[in-house]
């Protein structure tokens, strides 16, 4: 095998791992910790085959876009541009949310059930899911890779995909196949009932998180309160029926994650202090024309990576500052609908997914890039370089 393909196949599987510490992968945590409880305390057979499952199911995902890739050169990072791929995701998530209050599995033919099978459905399920959610993050991860994946062979390209897809797994599977981890759950009770129903709450978040997309933007906000109203409700119920303290903490450890997204969904402590100016596709052949240093920002409404950047580094004054100083315009690239022109102009810059910023000259060249998940530093030492003044 050729080393620079060994090589890339080794960070494609590392890389792939890494996803699952990107808030793209968060909303699938819940079907992650439910599989893993249920299959604590049963036989390595049993929890092997659904580690299997697992990986099948992300390469149900990694596969096809990889011969996608190799065969049609599809643009990767892209995928929930599709209104119908978004809804898609979102009754996923809400026939999982509601199957999570009910404390029941899928619902299955009854076929599979008497053959024992149904519990092995969702470990499938998970990893299917996990690589749905993590194509707004694996660009960034991996954008030498996915490069380097359109200049080879369609078998290699398919392998490339397929790292990715057990990467993403491989924790997973680690938990399963080490005995000694799992063994060290606590056994099921009330707390882990708790649990479900808890990350239930996480679901539906995430489910009207991507949901916004498709949604009026006048449906977003009350629709987050009547879900934050609720959720306090459950959890204030649930005290009051005298629930242990171990449910307890399950109970209200559920509401973090839940009021980041409906953050995140909102932009309710967002300052706004960057000036963005909406690019348009229209526009992206005028950018040597504007006489002054741009930042441009690549964004889009189901990023959520985008919308971390958004409400901490961009929220940042010196940030602010530094555009002010350095005369920027300050740019912003919406690819929340497929738009060809800034979706070309991404591409061109280097960019592989989102989130990516560019920072341009006076003339319109580029000077630098940042992609992925960033800190201020590295975006005020980019904006030093056109001329700005961190």
């Amino acid at each position: 095998m050729d080393r620079s393909l060994t090589l890339q196949l080794a960070l494609a599987l590392f890389a792939g791992a890494l996803l699952n510490l990107t808030p793209c992968v968060l909303p699938v945590v819940p079907l992650k910790v439910r599989s893993i409880l249920h299959e604590a305390g049963q036989t390595r057979g049993s929890r092997a085959l659904s580690a299997l499952l697992f990986v099948l199911g992300a390469w149900s995902l990694f596969v096809p876009l990889g011969l996608a890739t190799a065969l049609l050169h599809l643009q990767w990072g892209v995928l929930f541009q599709s209104r119908a791929a978004l809804l898609a995701l979102v009754a996923t998530l809400l026939l999982m949310a509601w199957l999570g209050f009910r404390g029941r599995s899928l619902p299955l033919p009854g076929f599979i059930v008497q053959a024992g099978g149904g519990r092995y459905v969702e470990p499938y399920v998970s990893g299917l899911v996990s690589g749905i959610l993590s194509t707004p993050c694996t660009g960034p991860l991996l954008g030498g890779v996915l490069v380097f994946a359109l200049t080879q062979p369609a078998a290699h390209t398919v392998a490339l995909f397929t790292a990715i897809g057990s990467g993403l797994a491989l924790p997973y599977v680690a938990l399963l196949l080490w005995p000694g981890l799992l063994r060290r759950l606590p056994r099921a009770g009330a707390w882990s009932a708790a649990v479900h129903r808890s990350f239930a709450w996480l679901l539906l978040a995430a489910a009207l998180f991507f949901a916004q997309s498709v949604l009026p933007a006048w449906a977003g906000t009350p629709l987050w309160l009547a879900l934050l109203v609720a959720l306090a409700w459950s959890v204030l119920r649930l005290w009051r029926r005298g629930a242990d303290r171990r449910t307890r903490a399950v109970a209200l450890l559920a509401v973090l994650p839940v009021l980041a997204l409906a953050d995140l969904g909102t932009g309710f402590l967002d300052p706004g202090s960057v000036p963005w100016i909406a690019l348009r596709g229209a526009d992206a052949a005028q950018l040597a024309r504007l006489h002054r240093p741009a930042l441009v920002e690549y964004t889009a409404a189901w990023c959520l990576n985008c919308r971390v950047l958004e409400q901490t580094v961009y929220a940042d004054p010196r940030v602010a500052q530094a555009l002010h100083d350095g005369r920027f315009v300050a740019l912003r690239a919406d690819l929340t609908r497929p738009q060809p022109e800034l979706q070309a102009l991404l591409v061109g810059q280097g960019g592989a997914g989102l989130p990516f910023a560019a920072v341009l000259d006076a003339q319109g060249r580029e000077v630098a890039h940042l992609s992925g998940l960033f800190d201020t530093r590295s975006l005020l030492r980019a904006l030093a370089l056109a001329g700005g003044k961190p």
